[in-house]
This record gives structure tokens, sequence and C-alpha cells, in this order.
């Protein structure tokens, strides 16, 4: 399988603050990939060089074959990109950001069908617009020029729920045609919905890269149970249990062990109510994330 995207040993330091410290990735042509990560973990300044903004201290980041370091104005004639937060032109309308960009990659061929479907005013100043609105340029921008890879930071933050949903049915349909999408985001149902893989960073290394699919098959279970006789959450301090929080009558108890050595210690007491749920990919992640603390 071709790959986008082939990042390798990549190292970025800011003096004694090593921001990235030695990771490599692989992101395969025509995918959506997902980059998660507390704050500070390292994700904007891998963006930041995986763009051609700045140059790494050691290793390297190529795009379909361009070394960032070296041939990047080549290799973004093929990106379109969405900054984390979008600073335009205050007095520009969104029509003139959109002319200057054609001016620039030429005649856009699906702008007016975004503008419609992102209900997006493009004769409002930018200063005038609504933090939802400047995303919605932001994203027109990005989108416009159909590009091969799409590199989004926070893509839908500030929208409403039904304009998420019309983003992520265009980020499927340019996935469809073959685009890479490369998605940094705090939005993890979103990043359920749209990635095929993620990848995990923390403290500038990766912590782990894998499928949607593998992460949602993890050992990784919450069990909502209610009691009507006393219990002590103490009971259920067992090997393979994570977390457990006291609710009302009963427990939230988190396991990545065996269900059943949980469900012997429940059976003790008269149960009222039980739910056995899978962890959602927010707390797979978190699982990552302390494992690593």
């Amino acid at each position: 399988m071709a790959n986008a995207i082939v990042i390798k040993d990549f190292k970025k330091h800011f003096g004694k603050l090593h921001a990235v410290d030695g990771i490599n990735l692989e992101v395969h042509a025509g995918e959506i990939f997902g980059f998660l990560g507390p704050n500070g973990a390292g994700k904007s300044t891998t963006i930041r060089c995986l763009m051609g903004f700045n140059k790494p201290t050691a290793g390297s980041i190529s795009v379909f074959g361009y070394d960032m370091s070296k041939d990047s104005t080549l290799a973004k004639q093929y990106i379109g990109y969405l900054p984390g937060n979008v600073k335009l032109y205050d007095k520009w309308t969104g029509w003139e950001h959109i002319k200057f960009f054609e001016s620039v990659r030429g005649k856009s061929s699906n702008v007016e069908s975004l503008i419609k479907r992102f209900d997006f005013n493009p004769n409002a100043k930018f200063r005038h617009l609504s933090s939802g609105n400047k995303q919605k340029l932001g994203l027109i921008l990005a989108l416009m020029h159909e590009p091969k890879l799409l590199v989004m930071d926070e893509p839908t933050v500030g929208l409403d729920p039904l304009l998420q949903y019309e983003i992520h049915k265009v980020l499927m349909e340019m996935r469809d045609h073959g685009t890479t999408i490369f998605i940094s985001s705090h939005n993890l149902p979103e990043i359920e919905t749209l990635c095929g893989r993620v990848a995990i960073i923390k403290n500038g290394k990766l912590v782990v890269v894998e499928s949607i699919k593998s992460l949602g098959e993890k050992k990784l279970h919450k069990i909502e149970v209610h009691f009507s006789d006393k219990f002590a959450a103490s009971e259920f301090k067992i090997s393979g249990v994570t977390k457990i929080e006291e609710i009302g009558n009963g427990l939230l108890i988190t396991t990545s062990g065996d269900l059943n050595s949980v469900l012997k210690l429940v059976a003790r007491h008269h149960v009222t109510d039980l739910e056995i749920t899978h962890a959602s990919l927010e707390d797979v992640f978190m699982k990552f994330y302390e494992r690593t603390k």
C-alpha cells in the first residue's frame, strides 16, 4: 500500500525542550488518519513540520515523496490545510479570500457546492463572522481545490452537530475519491466516526498506532450496577478493574480484565439493575494516556 506521509526518526527540539523525540509513522494514501494526544504532547509541532513551516531537528518527513524540509513548496500544491485557529484578513470578505486562493491555485470546481452545503455567507467580512462561520471559511479554503492530502487541526470545532455531520459526509466522500486525510482532534467521537487508524502521542513519543477496530476490541468494559443491599466499593478492587465510581445506590466499574471475576462479586449482592457496555474510544485513549504518566 502506497504511503502519503512518511515520518522517520523525527525529532524537534527547542533548546532543552524535546517537543517531539523520535517518532516513526506512515499514513497510507486514501485513508483518514487520526492524530491524538493531550495538550503539549507534540501534535502541533509535528503538524507544523509536516506542513514545512518548521524544520526537524533530526529525522525526516515526506509527503508524496517530497522531503518537507527541502521541497515543501512543490508538495503544497497537493495539500489542503486547516489550522487549529483560523486567522484570515479581517477586511476581506469570504469571496475575496476564495478569489485570492483561486488566483494562486486555479479555478475551483466545487466551491459553490461547499458554500451551499456549509450554509456559509461569503459576502460578509471576516471580522464580522462568528467563530463558527470563520471555521466554515477555513474549511472551504482547505477543501475547495480537492487536494490529494488534507491536514486538519480540530476541523469541526465550534460547529453545531448538523453541520459536523455534513462535514463528515464531505470528508468521507473525499476519502472515497482517494484523498488522504490527517486529522488532529480532541473530539474523540469524531475520530471514532471518521478514522480507520489512529496514533496516540504523549510527551513527544508515540504510545500506539492502531486501527479503530482493534482499539474498539480492547477488553475494556463499563459495568453499571445498582444494589438494594449494602455494598462497598473496596470489594471490587481486584486485578483488571481500572476505575470504580460510586453513583447513588450503585457503582460504575471500568475493567480491562475478565468480566466474570467482577460479575461473581456482583452476584453476592441483591442487584436491581445491571448494564454492561463497551468502552468508548475516549475511555481507551485515557487508558493509554494514564499508562504513560
